[in-house]
């Protein structure tokens, strides 16, 4: 056991001062504040006086990441997972973008073999689809020789049960509210994203089952006053969450405190969109099957479009407290317990008994100075 006492504990809605947390293998087995939490006899003694202790992320859209990229080599999904914890992410959803179906296959194939042993790392909950089934008009960065109509004989393995946890459609194509209804009866999430869908559309296809948002007001129509399309619909439909890029660049942090206004603090989850140059140097890197240009700051295809990002999770919660005005304790949940609960996974994204042993040690300006995963220490700079 390894019993943590730390300055404060964050916990999506609460806050506990001078606070322990006891981890009991891959599990909390107790939390609360110090005085009333006994050391067990024999347990390892953390003293992290001065920290502070929250979930561990969970990145929703994740292409890849120092130097691999998943839909090019699926297999390296290991090697990144390896660096995540880096940056307090303890879960993700490794995103194959668009490519030839059998590239969807291989990812299968690469969770459904397992870890190398005595993998310490990042855990890859499920597989995140981002695409075929795009609208060609918001295609961004997507191959659009491989843009298919949706289709059910295509994705008849795909499922939760074979690993698929997400996929992103645009909802407006022919024959997309069948595949949405065949997903969720596979225990597969639908996302909208790459749409063109009008505000009425928009509408249908969250009855149809479509409940989350990819990268909101990405690879989506403008604000329009006499065609609000999905970004209005997004808005102003209680309970739908939304994927947001802080990182500056793809959305403007005025929209960025726009949508907190409307979405936040709860049906916010945001993402990196993290392609292979996370944590490389500026230089050209793979996304798919097109090369890109990494600066400083962004990743572009050779005609300028934004392609991914290289923003690091732990930045992009910084970034949502300097860009909404939100709370640390609300910045972190954007990243763990809304990931969380809109996945509908029960034992991450919260400190609680019983929870996985998921969590981040981190100083009062959000960096990261621990991260555990399922009650293994797997980065530290302490």
């Amino acid at each position: 056991m390894i019993y943590i006492r730390c300055s404060i504990l964050l916990n999506s809605a609460r806050s506990i001062k001078d606070a322990a947390i006891l981890l009991d293998g891959a599990t909390i087995r107790a939390l609360g504040p110090a005085a009333s939490l006994d050391v067990p006899s024999g347990a390892t003694i953390i003293d992290a006086a001065g920290l502070i202790a929250a979930p561990g992320y969970i990145d929703w859209q994740l292409n890849g990441g120092f130097g691999h990229d998943f839909t090019e080599k699926p297999g390296t999904i290991w090697d990144v997972a390896a660096r995540l914890p880096e940056h307090g992410v303890t879960a993700f959803l490794p995103t194959v973008i668009t490519a030839p179906l059998q590239a969807y296959a291989n990812a299968q194939a690469v969770l459904r073999s397992g870890p190398p042993a005595g993998f310490r790392a990042a855990q890859p909950l499920g597989l995140h689809f981002e695409g075929p089934f795009l609208n060609p008009g918001k295609k961004g960065a997507h191959n659009p020789l491989h843009l298919r109509q949706p289709s059910l004989l295509e994705t008849e393995h795909w499922s939760r049960k074979n690993g698929v946890w997400l996929v992103t459609l645009a909802p407006e194509l022919p024959g997309a509210h069948a595949l949405i209804g065949s997903l969720r009866q596979k225990g597969v999430l639908v996302s909208a994203g790459h749409s063109l869908a009008t505000y009425q559309e928009a509408l249908q296809a969250f009855n149809a089952g479509v409940t989350c948002a990819t990268h909101l007001f990405n690879a989506m129509p403008p604000l329009d006053h006499r065609a609000p399309g999905l970004i209005a619909a997004l808005l102003n439909t209680p309970g739908l969450t939304v994927g947001l890029i802080p990182d500056g660049i793809h959305v403007h942090p005025a929209m960025l405190a726009l949508a907190w206004k409307h979405k936040g603090p709860k049906n916010i989850a945001i993402v990196t969109d993290a392609i292979a140059a996370l944590g490389m140097p500026a230089g050209s890197y793979k996304l798919g099957d097109f090369n890109v240009t990494v600066d400083q700051v962004s990743v572009r295809l050779e005609d300028g479009t934004l392609a991914g990002s290289i923003l690091p999770m732990d930045q992009a919660v910084r970034n949502m407290i300097k860009f909404t005005g939100c709370s640390l304790m609300q910045a972190v949940a954007t990243a763990s317990a809304n990931v969380a609960d809109m996945l509908g996974v029960k034992h991450k994204g919260y400190l609680r008994p019983g929870a996985d042993a998921d969590l981040i040690l981190m100083d009062d300006s959000a960096n990261i100075m621990t991260t555990f995963v399922r009650g293994e220490m797997a980065f530290s700079r302490l």
